[in-house]
């Protein structure tokens, strides 16, 4: 939606995951918000339980903090993700969340 620039180094976007649809795990150097627009999902930061996440929910992630999120089963999960100070770098990718983690939530 906003692409990231010198101008205002922070990059905006909209994404829709399909049920049962999950990111990575990953980081971002700068952190990043997530503003949940609709339906039900799943947050987790490393080391920390994981979250449900719906409709009207907030979620900062911090810098270098790895994370994930995704769509729960059954519901789909549409996000608004905020990525600021882009001049830091944007999005590192690691490893995709094992089956056991997220069905861990169900």
């Amino acid at each position: 939606m906003v692409d990231a620039d010198s101008v205002f180094t922070t990059a905006v976007g909209n994404v829709y995951f399909e049920p049962g649809a999950r990111s990575n795990w990953h980081s971002h150097p700068a952190g990043q918000i997530l503003i949940i627009t609709d339906g039900v999902g799943y947050h987790q930061i490393e080391g920390r339980p994981v979250e449900i996440i719906k409709k009207g929910d907030v979620i900062k992630c911090p810098p270098n903090v790895r994370h994930w999120h995704g769509a729960s089963a059954d519901v789909g999960l549409q996000q608004l993700y905020i990525v600021p100070n882009t001049e830091k770098g944007i999005v590192n990718w690691n490893e995709a969340v094992t089956d056991k983690l997220y069905k861990s939530v169900q």
